[in-house]
């Protein structure tokens, strides 16, 4: 009974604990979130006031009127839309076709997908140089379609898709076969809408790592005209800081700037959360 009565006492220890540790994380998680909004909808004088703030004082649009007509971030923000839709969709297109043709049975298959393994191996960094001198020799620098291009498959991508592919039980496709259908067709009829939570899993991380993107746009793009939201906000946020103009950009304009590139992603994951979680499950199990 004793013995019962300790176990119980630590288990109960053991769930506070892990309670706190939670509500740790959510705050360090929302409040800044939380913050943000608070500036970006505060008065120009308001904002500038040292401190954490979690509602406006005053509510104010101010900040997102100067920031879409003097410091217009139309532009930027559809640069940015154009860079990350396309490019998921082609990066989804392509890694689903690569991944569903080495889940079939294929000479030299283990050579192919020993290739793509050492391509996970290598980070951005080790190869932008090579990559700058290949797009500049190919007339691509300052085109937004260079930074759709970087990236648009992934040794990740291709693994992840294949094992969704290789879960899916081959007597649906051999029944699709004996009925006529090619191999196209049964890609798309049949394996792609069954292989929806790895699609979603990738379209999802392409999203978000696209949406985001600044290396590429920083080393591919000159123009200011072809600007991205993430290089607009570089100079919105810290340029402005670090620059003597007499113009000023106060926090407000420097907060809606970071709402505008956050809310398309929280309004993206709820209805992709449920694909996501699972494309994950599946993704790590299977090999």
């Amino acid at each position: 009974m004793l013995h019962n009565n300790k176990k119980s006492i630590s288990s109960s220890i053991f769930k506070i604990i892990n309670i706190l540790f939670m509500i740790i994380l959510i705050l360090i998680t929302v409040l800044p979130i939380l913050n943000t909004f608070t500036l970006s909808f505060s008065t120009d004088i308001d904002s500038m006031v040292p401190g954490v703030k979690i509602w406006p004082s005053r509510f104010s649009t101010e900040g997102y009127n100067t920031l879409f007509q003097q410091v217009k971030i139309l532009r930027p923000f559809l640069n940015n839309i154009i860079v990350t839709v396309c490019g998921t969709i082609l990066h989804v297109g392509l890694c689903s076709l690569t991944g569903y043709a080495l889940s079939k049975k294929m000479a030299g298959k283990k050579i192919i997908m020993g290739f793509i393994l050492i391509t996970m191996m290598i980070p951005l960094q080790n190869i932008m140089i090579p990559l700058y001198i290949l797009y500049k020799n190919l007339h691509l620098i300052d085109k937004l379609i260079t930074i759709i291009i970087s990236g648009i498959v992934s040794g990740y991508s291709i693994v992840l898709l294949k094992n969704f592919f290789e879960s899916i039980p081959e007597s649906i496709g051999e029944a699709a076969y004996i009925d006529g259908a090619s191999q196209l067709k049964m890609f798309i009829r049949i394996y792609l809408p069954l292989a929806k939570p790895g699609i979603a899993t990738v379209a999802l991380f392409q999203f978000v790592g696209r949406w985001n993107h600044f290396m590429e746009a920083v080393l591919f793009i000159n123009d200011p005209k072809k600007y991205t939201l993430q290089i607009a906000l570089k100079g919105l946020v810290i340029d402005s800081d670090a620059s003597s103009s007499a113009t000023i950009i106060t926090k407000n304009t420097q907060m809606a700037g970071v709402m505008i590139a956050i809310i398309p992603l929280l309004i993206l994951y709820p209805f992709l959360q449920k694909y996501f979680i699972s494309g994950l499950m599946v993704g790590s199990t299977k090999g």
